[in-house]
């Protein structure tokens, strides 16, 4: 098996399951439900596109379709320290570029796609 020298060995790893991103049509009955009916605390919204829940250790994000990033998919974002070198890195081993790395509203990040074609999100903090 060839050595894989990636993010891990440049020091450069995920430094945390982030959030995981849950596409919703409506952003109020959704809370009503992951929060009210399931109990998950409201970290905070941002207006009707996104709502931060939390999920005992990694962010349940609600998104409405202003900030649907990674489609009408359930995906999990990954934090790290470089997201432009993480994107190298990983379209080195594999991943497809669904979209580059860009300046959002809370963070820097991009949205790739694995080899078996599931979604998911980098980002990192600005």
């Amino acid at each position: 098996m060839a050595e894989v020298r990636g993010l891990h060995a440049q020091g450069d790893s995920m430094t945390k399951l982030g959030n995981i991103l849950i596409p919703v049509d409506d952003l109020d009955k959704a809370i009503a439900l992951y929060s009210g009916a399931l109990g998950l605390a409201v970290r905070f919204r941002d207006g009707d596109r996104f709502a931060a829940l939390d999920g005992g250790g990694a962010t349940v994000a609600l998104v409405a379709a202003g900030e649907r990033v990674t489609g009408d998919v359930t995906a999990p974002s990954y934090k790290v320290g470089d997201v432009a070198r993480a994107v190298r890195e990983l379209t080195g081993a594999g991943a497809e570029v669904v979209h580059e790395p860009e300046t959002g509203p809370h963070e820097i990040r991009a949205v790739l796609r694995d080899p078996s074609g599931n979604v998911f999100v980098l980002y990192s903090s600005l």
